[in-house]
């Protein structure tokens, strides 16, 4: 068995603390917001919901739509609310994941289907999106709707796809980007664009492009994580896209180059209904040997790259510098 090399790694990437300071304040008072629209007078919910509350994240997309906000230094009122809507939209698509996936565990936590059921979760799930589109109602403005909406059909056929492809090794590189931008990149492009029509309206369609593109980088560095780090490290255990037979960028770009008797090690951890260690850690090292990382490596470095460069226009100030930091953030993220 051939040993896995270390990941590559950027010096001194930002800390998203560092980035999210300039909006602090305000992105302190999202988790509140989000429970303030979700609260409801019924057992179940307020027990989903007090477990949700230990499951949140980093708040990575709140924080980029507060930064778009704040690029003119005019922030909106209504941005942490919008804020609050985009994790709220975020984590029905989680509890939603989860619950197909089956999954037992997000980040060391129970999923709601595992401390549930199946059945609360796709409810639950679905409490959540109805509760972030009745605020979006609430505020009146037709454009916020319609950006959140498309973005919620796209994740939601992006699943559906996903579903769809039954033979999974024949999942081809532009099938995986269709499903980034469907399921990954059209939140954040939502979220960053709608930040900016909460203060700084004129630069909504740069927010758009870079959100979606910084997106694309996101979900590339995400599955390099399952190839790269241990469960200390991510909250889930190494390798397990290949536990659960799923095929993301590092595989499909290792594939063509692979040997023989390289494909045929794959083509039996796909075969096993559970694969084991041995075979995943196997399968892991032959995509590295194979070019895999460094392939994949380099697409969301371009999609950073891009994605900086959509701010051109966009004039210096603390929201922008931060915007750029979160691109080097997202690309070395540990976790």
């Amino acid at each position: 068995m051939t040993a896995v090399p270390p990941p590559v790694r950027m010096a001194l990437a930002p800390a998203l603390l560092d980035i999210q300071a300039p909006v602090r304040a305000r992105l302190d008072r999202v988790p509140d917001e989000m429970w303030r629209i979700v609260r409801a007078d019924a057992p179940i919910i307020e027990s989903v919901n007090a477990h949700l509350t230990g499951m949140k994240g980093k708040m990575f997309r709140p924080t980029v739509l507060l930064l778009a906000s704040s690029l003119e230094d005019t922030p909106e009122g209504r941005a942490v609310s919008m804020a609050a809507v985009t994790e709220l939209i975020h984590l029905a698509s989680v509890v939603h994941d989860d619950s197909v996936d089956h999954s037992p565990l997000r980040r060391g936590m129970p999923t709601i289907n595992a401390l549930f059921s199946h059945q609360v979760a796709v409810i639950a799930g679905d409490y959540l999106y109805t509760r972030a589109l009745a605020e979006l109602a609430a505020v009146g403005d037709l454009e916020l709707l319609r950006v959140f909406t498309d973005a919620a059909s796209a994740m939601t056929l992006g699943e559906l796809r996903q579903l769809a492809s039954f033979d999974a090794l024949g999942f081809s590189e532009s099938d995986y980007w269709l499903l980034v931008q469907a399921k990954t990149a059209s939140l954040l492009g939502a979220a960053a664009e709608v930040g900016a029509l909460c203060g700084a309206p004129r630069f909504r369609r740069e927010m758009g492009k870079f959100g979606t593109l910084l997106g694309m980088a996101f979900q590339v560095a995400d599955d390099l994580l399952d190839y790269t780090e241990t469960e200390s490290v991510t909250g889930k255990p190494s390798g397990n896209d290949l536990k659960e037979h799923k095929v993301t960028l590092p595989l499909i770009a290792s594939l063509p180059r692979m040997s023989r008797a390289q494909r045929a090690r794959v083509d039996a951890l796909f075969a096993a209904p559970v694969p084991t260690d041995v075979e995943i850690t196997d399968v892991v090292a032959i995509v590295h040997e194979c070019g895999g990382i460094d392939f994949a490596r380099r697409k969301g470095e371009e999609f950073a790259a891009d994605a900086e460069a959509a701010l051109v226009n966009v004039p210096a100030s603390e929201a922008r510098q931060s915007l750029i930091d979160a691109l080097g953030y997202v690309m070395d993220r540990r976790s």
